[in-house]
């Protein structure tokens, strides 16, 4: 079973979320087109989205899953490395 998480963008509607980023930040995507891309930041001030570019969600990603490799998160990597296919290839 995937655990996937979604949220309403104001202008662009439903968002997808592609990973984890930091502590309080995550990289969605559009559910349909997933060209753009947003980096929400969660604080104290409400919630923020950051718009990205593609290359720049990608290189999220693959830092991302550098991090999960060197933690030994195997399970994690595994599914994060099937949604960069899916969204990048």
């Amino acid at each position: 079973m995937t655990n996937e998480t979604y949220m309403n963008h104001p202008n662009f509607g439903l968002l997808y979320r592609v990973c984890l980023v930091e502590d309080h930040q995550e990289l969605f995507t559009t559910l349909y087109a997933q060209r753009l891309f947003f980096l929400v930041t969660n604080g104290i001030g409400g919630i923020k989205f950051e718009p990205l570019g593609r290359s720049d969600a990608r290189l999220m990603v693959e830092i991302r899953l550098r991090q999960l490799r060197r933690n030994g998160q195997a399970t994690e990597y595994q599914k994060l490395q099937a949604v960069h296919k899916n969204t990048f290839q």
